[in-house]
């Protein structure tokens, strides 16, 4: 693929669809195109959060340990951003992701993406949106399974 590639698919992500193109180029240029099988590890649940990725193609799933096994808990599709939270939290990964099909991703250093919150603002506050609405899915998921028991 491309750099040009690369930089539209990051604009179709909606954490980085107001940052001007020459930026997207610069971190797309300096982020890490990675391809895993269906299968694979992107990283686990434990693990030293060093960067995000950002799904090109391909499906993944969320799994968090628990007694009983692993848990899916979402699925991730292209466009879509993980591995930001053990970042932005400076803390280990909170869950396990592993490729459901073929899947290609741009995997950004952490020291980068911070770069860009700090110089893009409305990055920020698009990361918050997106942390807030996965709050709010995740809150409604633990009432429905509480209501269910």
């Amino acid at each position: 693929m491309l750099l040009k590639d690369e930089v539209g698919m990051l604009q179709r992500v909606p954490l980085f669809s107001g940052i001007e193109p020459t930026k997207l180029k610069l971190l797309a240029f300096t982020s890490d195109r990675v391809s895993y099988s269906a299968g694979q590890i992107l990283f686990r649940q434990g693990d030293e959060g060093d960067a995000a990725y950002v799904i090109l193609s391909g499906r993944a799933d969320i799994l968090v340990d628990s007694d009983s096994g692993p848990i899916k808990v979402a699925e991730l599709m292209p466009n879509s951003i993980v591995g930001e939270i053990a970042i932005l939290c400076n803390s280990s990964r909170t869950a396990t992701v592993r490729a459901a099909s073929p899947l290609e991703a741009l995997r950004i250093r952490k020291d980068h993406f911070l770069r860009l919150m700090k110089e893009f603002p409305e990055m920020t506050i698009e990361m918050v949106r997106v942390l807030a609405d996965r709050l709010n899915h995740t809150t409604a998921d633990l009432i429905d399974a509480r209501s269910a028991k």
